[in-house]
């Protein structure tokens, strides 16, 4: 018998997937950044990458206050 997935599951699937999307585009923005030697927003971006992988982890929540 197979096991049919949660909405709850469903939404965080798809919220990983597209955490893992911000953080590959910041990744090619702070590529293109660095080329064009613009160094804070290579901090900002990497900054940005930086929390989404935190929020990947676990270590931070997705929101900084609750609705």
């Amino acid at each position: 018998m197979a096991v049919r997935p949660t909405a709850g599951s469903l939404q965080s699937a798809r919220t990983e997937q597209s955490i893992t999307y911000i953080m590959q585009m910041l990744s090619e923005l702070r590529t293109v950044a660095d080329s064009e030697n613009a160094d804070m927003l290579c901090y900002l971006i990497e900054m940005a990458y930086i929390e989404a992988g935190d929020v990947l982890a676990g270590q931070r929540p997705l929101r900084a206050v609750e609705r």
